[in-house]
């Protein structure tokens, strides 16, 4: 896959983000782990980017654990997909849930309100920490000039936290919130970091390398779910089409799919089509699903 995709010169790096457009456009990245532990790796593996968006699952999960399972989320964000870039504001007047779900923007903005948490300071540290577990322990360092750019340039993720506060769908102050969220965004990954974590959702809420049990399992098909109806935001039902995993991606250029049960594969391009998803990345995950058929509607080699 990584052969087959490693010429691919489509899309262009994410802007909006400034720092993000000096992110090497040639690095390229896949890799398979296994709910053994085991990895399998080609391309750029070791090098760490801003997680973006593929953060918000595993704090969605965070939240599930903190507070009894999935149906917080359900109640106090949604589950919704919502047909609309993942930064609509929008969709927001459109759908009573205001939030609609917590792998689009609003909804990820949401999530991190709902961590249980005595101040600022503690939310970061459960936060990043959760990150950390899923990674298998793994030091992920916060990205201080991503976060500065990120955060100096937050306007749009502004107004969406105000606009849920206003609607009573936010559950703390809203520029703490948006600060641990930006903080959360820009957290630094490796393609093999990332596998691990999406390895740990494969394992049934466990994490392979540590063995600690991250999500109870009963939590995991619930949002395995939202990954797969809202994982790829207005693409995630081309993406369902035809790759057929839970998967979530972001803008950094990383996206994680998860074969239920069997493993987990990652990769990472910084290149992005015009949905905000890494373009080698995307046809390196399909390539293999199609080529194992491991779809989880069956296989689907086209």
């Amino acid at each position: 896959a990584h052969a087959k995709f490693k010429g691919v010169k489509d899309g262009k790096n994410a802007d909006y983000i400034p720092i993000l457009a000096t992110v090497p456009s040639e690095l390229f990245a896949v890799v398979i782990a296994t709910p053994e532990g085991k990895l399998y790796s080609t391309g750029d593996a070791d090098h760490r980017f801003s997680i973006q968006s593929v953060s918000k699952p595993f704090t969605a999960a965070l939240v599930m654990q903190q507070q009894g399972g999935p149906q917080v989320v359900k109640d106090k964000i949604g589950v919704e997909p919502t047909g609309l870039p993942f930064n609509s504001k929008l969709a927001l007047e459109m759908y009573e849930a205001r939030s609609v779900n917590p792998l689009v923007n609003a909804g990820a903005i949401a999530a991190v309100s709902l961590v249980k948490a005595r101040s600022e300071k503690d939310r970061w540290r459960k936060v990043l920490g959760n990150l950390r577990d899923f990674a298998g322990g793994a030091d992920l360092p916060l990205l201080k000039e991503v976060y500065r750019s990120e955060y100096e340039t937050s306007w749009s993720n502004r107004a969406i936290a105000n606009l849920l506060y206003n609607y009573e769908r936010l559950y703390a102050d809203p520029e703490e919130t948006l600060r641990v969220y930006t903080r959360q965004c820009s957290v630094g990954v490796s393609t093999k970091e990332l596998a691990m974590m999406g390895a740990t959702l494969a394992n049934r809420g466990v994490n392979p390398k540590t063995g600690k049990r991250l999500l109870d399992e009963g939590s995991v098909p619930e949002l395995l779910a939202i990954m797969l109806t809202a994982g790829f935001y207005d693409e995630s039902g081309e993406w369902s089409y035809g790759a057929g995993l839970p998967s979530k991606t972001g803008v950094g250029g990383g996206i994680v799919s998860v074969v239920p049960g069997r493993f987990a594969i990652a990769a990472f391009s910084p290149r992005l089509n015009e949905a905000g998803n890494s373009v080698r990345a995307m046809k390196a995950i399909r390539y293999i699903a199609g080529d194992l058929g491991v779809g989880i509607f069956g296989p689907n080699p086209d």
